[in-house]
């Protein structure tokens, strides 16, 4: 049994060849060689690639060490749920999905309906989608998870739901995205599906597009890859090397970026200003019994979330932060944030914010945040008090976002 980190390090490495780099770099093709039959590996561009394989058999590793498991990729995040939710869904099915998932899922709703597909939605949260899964019954095809969920930083039990799923004869997936293969491992945990958007935490540099699937069932596996090359949604090869070379990093950059997370979030705690502060690692927070129970070694995410009195407030925050990035995503080494109600598809005050830590000294993002917040409140950052010749704090009754 290996470690975190020296799973990541070596992770999808062919064996050693003399003379040959220890990651192959990307091969560029559009068709192979191919004598004889339509058979082997290699056939053409759309259906495989070896700098996919390697890629797909790193990501399996981390995912579900020592099993069969097996990984599709995809151009993005958005294709991996794609692939899952319109290769196993037909008309006169029912699935169940969470209220408060990623912004785009409302539309894969619309057009799931469009189908004939019947959907029940309900939030993450005390795992709300029990009632949805039992209100659909034996019509239920799939579950959909999220947690932690994105923005609210949600958390539901997987192995429950998972159960509650399989007992009615459907499938389990879960969004995995915010908690990365090193924070949790949905497979081992009964889910049928681990999905995620590697563009963010899983690549963590803010420069590739990526999303993947890991299943144990090659049939499964088989209908998802079947999907990607119907629909032609294909990573480039530059891309997948891109991400297979980033994840040698990968449990560095979740460590740091998970403790100064914690860090912050336990920081804002006093703020006056903040409302609705969310991190599944502080102990006070409503999900960390559950996420304590599923999340792997202390790793509860890069993501912080809280509340300010009202746009303008959070506008001026954002405007003073220095070593922070105004920024959508998350999960990248430099430090984002972003008043999140500016894309209008999320569920949450106009003040609210997702800040992503990322790997820079924790004592100076979080004296950077701190510096932000007193500029963005117009008071004195020795004093406390606001400055003589300044403007008084905005005034304004605090808003209550959905925990979700």
């Amino acid at each position: 049994m290996t470690g975190d980190g020296t799973r990541t390090v070596r992770a999808g490495l062919p064996e050693a060849e003399a003379y040959e780099p220890t990651l192959p770099g990307p091969v560029f093709a559009a068709h192979y060689h191919l004598p004889g039959d339509a058979v082997g590996p290699y056939t053409y561009g759309r259906d495989a690639n070896p700098t996919w394989s390697l890629l797909e058999r790193a990501i399996s590793e981390l995912e579900s060490p020592g099993t069969d498991a097996e990984t599709v990729v995809f151009s993005s995040g958005m294709g991996a749920i794609s692939a899952v939710l319109l290769s196993q869904l037909r008309q006169g099915d029912a699935a169940v999905l969470p209220s408060d998932g990623y912004q785009l899922l409302p539309a894969l709703i619309e057009r799931l309906a469009g189908y004939g597909v019947t959907v029940r939605t309900a939030p993450t949260g005390e795992d709300a989608q029990l009632a949805a899964l039992e209100a659909l019954g034996d019509r239920t095809k799939l579950l959909w998870l999220e947690t932690p969920s994105n923005p609210g930083l949600d958390v539901c039990d997987i192995r429950r739901l998972a159960e509650a799923a399989h007992a009615r004869g459907a499938l389990a997936a879960v969004d995995n995205t915010l908690a990365t293969p090193l924070g949790q491992r949905p497979l081992e945990l009964g889910a049928d599906f681990a999905v995620a958007s590697g563009t963010k935490a899983l690549t963590g540099h803010g420069d590739v597009l990526l999303g993947y699937v890991t299943c144990r069932d090659p049939q499964l596996a088989a209908q998802v890859r079947a999907w990607r090359k119907t629909v032609g949604a294909i990573p480039g090869p530059m891309e997948a090397w891109l991400a297979h070379r980033s994840l040698a990093t990968l449990q560095l950059r979740v460590d740091r970026q998970a403790a100064t997370a914690l860090a912050l979030a336990e920081t804002l705690r006093d703020r006056p200003e903040i409302t609705g502060l969310r991190h599944p690692g502080l102990p006070t927070d409503p999900s960390h019994r559950v996420a304590a129970r599923q999340m792997r070694g202390g790793r509860f995410g890069c993501v912080v979330s809280f509340t300010l009195p009202d746009k303008e407030h959070a506008e001026r925050f954002l405007t003073a932060l220095r070593l922070v990035d105004d920024a959508t995503s998350f999960g990248g080494v430099r430090s984002t944030a972003e008043r999140r109600g500016r894309w209008g598809g999320d569920a949450v005050p106009e003040g609210f914010i997702r800040f992503s830590v990322g790997a820079e000294d924790s004592d100076d993002l979080i004296a950077d945040v701190l510096r932000a917040l007193d500029t963005a409140s117009g008071t004195d950052a020795v004093s406390g008090t606001a400055p003589a010749s300044g403007t008084a704090p905005a005034s304004g009754t605090a808003s209550t976002g959905a925990d979700g």
